[in-house]
């Protein structure tokens, strides 16, 4: 072989080494959202510990706390559809850090609330539901937001994943300490320091605008507004394994998710104290790194089959607890339950940002979003009354039962189970272009 074939094989080798390699993940700009991601879900995690804590030092019980819990949860999930029809219209960016702002300055208030020792729990309630509209503004924008960062969506929400499910890891063991050297409102107002932290990593980022075509066509008034969200109602529609799964996780967040949260962190802190909590909650961060990572890893063909699958790991969670079993078998079931969600959570938000039109996008994933919570406040209001009827032992025993019921539900709707990925296992760079401000 001479010198210029060596050459040319050696350059052929390259070139299909370069076609199958995965993309560059890493950017300036995915960084910053990364940054800002993992810092938000630091606070969120933090704020069950500072809640039931906080709510229980002064008098109030598990019905109380779901109630707190609840009232962001309902505003959020009842505004999230309106929100995706604004994040289609603006600058996405823009939306996503006023609604960091807002939080910065409900959670600020709520830290002066606790430090004084004035703690109402319609005042609680209230500070929740101006979370929930800030987050309903917010969310939308986060589908969207990852296309224009990554070429490779399926890496980029695995390493996002990676980053809350390391915040999640660390945050409720930080709030636990927290609670024990200064009170709740320490707690709250790290939370709020969270918020600010994500609206400055926002703040310098950069994205390339969406073309054209993926901006819906402007117009005043009600009825553009009107007409946006029946569009993205029809895109919904239109797409079985989209609302089939929407449909099977209402169950889950009534029955499982929703009197999982608070009953988790009430059994755990009344018998076990805020320390116990945070381990738990850390393990069951630990399994969704865990999960995150393996979601790095695998592209299988059928995602929302193997996601499916992963989920029937969640009954963990709930069931050691209801069971009585110790804080190590907790920690255990909360790190398998972890695994599993973070595995299911990259394969379904993949699914969605690659399925799905980049025009309608912020809409569907609001439709998503508020379909997937609408049962969440309405399952969180009636854990306490439940646990009181029933023991909260039994509901969360229950709720593992059910969460079992969930993932064979899921696998047993073909539309669900024999969905094919859309985007190739090893997608090609995105093309470099303008980025706006």
């Amino acid at each position: 072989m001479t010198g210029t074939d060596s050459r040319r094989t050696a350059a052929a080798r390259g070139a299909r080494g370069a076609a199958t390699a995965a993309p560059a993940l890493w950017s300036r700009d995915f960084a910053l959202f990364f940054v800002a991601r993992a810092a938000a879900r630091l606070g969120d995690t933090m704020l069950p510990v500072a809640l039931a804590a906080g709510l229980l030092e002064h008098g109030y019980g598990a019905g109380a706390i779901g109630l707190a819990m609840a009232s962001t949860a309902a505003a959020f999930a009842g505004l999230v559809v309106f929100g995706g029809v604004v994040a289609d219209r603006f600058s996405t960016r823009k939306l996503m850090i006023g609604a960091d702002l807002v939080r910065l300055g409900t959670q600020s208030l709520a830290a002066g609330l606790f430090f004084a020792g004035h703690v109402v729990l319609w005042q609680i309630c209230a500070i929740g539901i101006a979370n929930g509209v800030a987050g309903a503004v917010f969310q939308p924008g986060v589908a969207s937001t990852v296309p224009r960062l990554a070429a490779d969506v399926q890496g980029a929400n695995g390493a996002i994943r990676v980053a809350e499910s390391a915040a999640q890891l660390a945050g409720p063991a930080v709030a636990g300490v927290l609670v024990g050297l200064a009170s709740p409102g320490g707690v709250f107002a790290a939370h709020a320091a969270t918020y600010a932290a994500s609206a400055l990593c926002l703040l310098l980022l950069r994205l390339r605008p969406l073309p054209p075509a993926a901006r819906p066509a402007a117009g005043p008034g009600m009825r553009a507004f009107r007409a946006d969200l029946v569009e993205g109602w029809r895109e919904f529609r239109s797409r079985a394994w989209l609302w089939g799964v929407i449909a099977v996780w209402c169950l889950y967040m009534l029955a499982v998710w929703g009197p999982t949260v608070p009953l988790v962190a009430t059994e755990v802190v009344r018998h076990h104290g805020p320390g116990a909590y945070g381990l738990v909650n850390s393990a069951l961060g630990a399994g969704t790194v865990i999960g995150g990572l393996l979601a790095l890893r695998l592209r299988p063909r059928r995602m929302l089959r193997a996601g499916a699958i992963a989920l029937f790991a969640f009954c963990g969670f709930p069931a050691t607890v209801g069971a009585g079993l110790g804080v190590p078998a907790m920690a255990a079931g909360a790190a398998l339950a972890g695994a599993g969600m973070s595995f299911w959570g990259v394969m379904w938000a993949t699914t969605v940002q690659t399925q799905v039109p980049a025009e309608v996008l912020n809409r569907i994933h609001a439709y998503d979003v508020a379909g997937s919570l609408a049962m969440m406040p309405v399952g969180q209001a009636l854990a306490g009354p439940a646990a009181g009827a029933l023991g909260a032992g039994h509901v969360l025993l229950a709720a593992g039962v059910i969460s079992l019921v969930v993932a064979a539900a899921l696998l047993a709707t073909p539309a669900i189970r024999d969905l094919v990925r859309a985007d190739p296992t090893r997608p090609a760079q995105a093309a470099p272009g303008p980025v706006t401000p």
